[in-house]
């Protein structure tokens, strides 16, 4: 070998050293995201808009009330101070709401089974994750949409347990084999838990079938005082029936998962144009009294009882009544929930990436882009609904999640914003740059160090030449998030329920999955 080969081999031995450097994983202190950056810089809303907002709902609650308390709601609210109308309307004086907020609970822990996971959702702080009851799974490959099952639930929460991006997994499908409601409850949360160690929420119809989910969780965190010191599992309640009524199973449940210590997203979900007003400043007003009286309702249970503030104001397509969940009004309400919120000093919890479309295609990443975009940025603190989400919630893709993650590690990157630091203004690597050679900063030392820890990069995003992607084969998106969600699903499989535990709960419980679909092919 020559000299100059000789030099050609250590320059390409030198690269290829560099290549894998980069390729290697950062540690969390050093990556260009994370979870719970401050947002707020985008405000949809003046600061007058917010207190008038605020003044409106008050109204509302001491005016109008809300209709259809269960007989022990009733008792709890008026005990702290709510008054009950002949029509049976329990009306909330303005002085009630203020006390109820001086002594509302923050800065609460929403936490993970592995500690690493716990988030910390208050001031600006951002985190992403999934939501839903949608109905069907849809192949994006030949977009045939089928029911979806149990086992869809929990391989969507072991795909979400590898993405960076999404930060806790609430419940996103529906276990539709399921017939019997107490089986589907308590097949819901055991296989969200048993799919992931990040936080997870999911919703229960009747309070015994949480009685029972809340005796399971009791056994994971190895007993009750365990659980009760790190709950990793919270409620999502649709308390309300918009407009301004109580649903009553749904409180029922509330009332119990405030006595046994879980967290609880009170969703108000009014859909404007429908059953909330179209004009969308007083679908906000209806939205924040309903949820400023499930807040009494909480703290009337237990005062500072960890309550997150759910304003999910979904939009209508007023041309025919269906709901447009990718549209810019979804995007500008979901990021004024966040200013609310704000506004409080509470937890606030919203939705975001709702696409209208029926596959990952170019509608379902620019509805999900800006509403991702302005949500994140308006420091919503809890974006629910962020990932898989199609058809306005009735379908859902593995695809699209493994794309979506992408989408929100994009925005993320946004939500940090630009560093203006003394080290990255530096005027020395310019100089060095320009006098020195040479002549470009591709090889720059500031280059290199920060473009893993200042830079994004895609997982299935496509940032070849027209050359490359042809040498490739032309894959879509879609193909290479298929590739990557058949790594995933056949090869990570999660242990972190010991074989005692989960033997207990299946011998006490009608656990419907089956354990060879929670290993892999063989049983290895």
């Amino acid at each position: 070998m020559n000299e100059a080969e000789s030099s050609l081999v250590r320059r390409g031995g030198a690269r290829a050293a560099r290549r894998a450097a980069r390729a290697a994983p950062l540690p969390d202190n050093l990556r260009p995201v994370s979870p719970g950056m401050r947002g707020g810089r985008y405000q949809p809303l003046t600061d007058a808009d917010v207190v008038r907002i605020h003044h409106a709902a008050l109204d509302v609650l001491e005016q109008i009330g809300l209709a259809d308390a269960t007989p022990s709601g009733v008792e709890y609210m008026t005990r702290a101070g709510a008054q009950l109308t002949p029509q049976g309307r329990l009306l909330f004086p303005r002085a009630l709401v203020e006390d109820t907020l001086a002594k509302a609970g923050r800065r609460f822990v929403l936490h993970g089974q592995d500690p690493k996971h716990d988030l910390e959702p208050w001031d600006n702080r951002v985190y992403f994750g999934t939501a839903g009851a949608a109905v069907h799974i849809v192949n994006a490959k030949t977009g045939e949409y089928r029911d979806s099952t149990t086992r869809d639930l929990y391989d969507i929460a072991r795909i979400v347990d590898t993405l960076e991006h999404l930060h806790f997994y609430q419940r996103s499908v529906v276990c539709r084999e399921l017939v019997n409601p107490m089986e589907m409850d308590v097949n819901t949360a055991y296989a969200c838990v048993a799919g992931t160690t990040k936080h997870v929420g999911t919703s229960w119809v009747r309070p015994e079938h949480l009685e029972a989910s809340l005796e399971m969780f009791h056994w994971i965190a190895g007993g009750e005082d365990k659980w009760r010191a790190r709950p990793f599992v919270s409620q999502s309640n649709c308390f309300v029936v918009p407009p301004l009524k109580f649903a009553y199973d749904a409180c029922l449940c509330l009332e119990m998962a405030v006595r046994g210590g879980m967290p609880v997203l009170l969703l108000s979900a009014g859909q404007a144009g429908a059953t909330a007003p179209a004009a969308l400043g007083a679908a906000l007003v209806q939205e924040v009294a309903e949820c400023l009286a499930g807040l009494v309702y909480v703290n009337a249970i237990k005062p500072g009882a960890p309550a997150i503030f759910g304003t999910w104001c979904f939009v209508s397509d007023l041309r025919t009544g269906a709901m447009s969940g990718g549209s810019p009004e979804q995007a500008l309400l979901s990021a004024a929930s966040a200013q609310l919120a704000r506004y409080y000093d509470l937890t606030g919890g919203t939705a975001s990436g709702m696409s209208d479309a029926k596959l990952p295609d170019v509608q379902s990443g620019y509805e999900k882009a800006y509403n991702h975009a302005l949500v994140g940025n308006a420091g919503a603190n809890l974006i629910y609904e962020s990932a898989g989400m199609l058809a306005s919630l009735l379908g859902f893709s593995m695809e699209s999640l493994i794309i979506d993650n992408d989408i929100i590690g994009a925005v993320q990157r946004t939500i940090k914003g630009i560093d203006v630091s003394d080290e990255s203004l530096s005027i020395e690597t310019i100089r060095k740059v320009c006098i020195e050679g040479p002549g470009h900063f591709l090889g720059a030392d500031q280059t290199l160090q920060r473009m893993q820890r200042e830079y994004v990069y895609p997982a299935v995003g496509d940032r070849t030449s027209p050359n490359e992607w042809v040498s490739q084969g032309r894959p879509s998106v879609v193909e290479r998030a298929t590739r990557r969600l058949e790594s995933i699903l056949s090869s990570h499989f999660p242990t972190h329920l010991p074989e005692a535990v989960d033997a207990a709960i299946r011998e006490r419980l009608p656990i419907r999955l089956p354990r060879e679909a929670m290993r892999p092919p063989g049983g290895g």
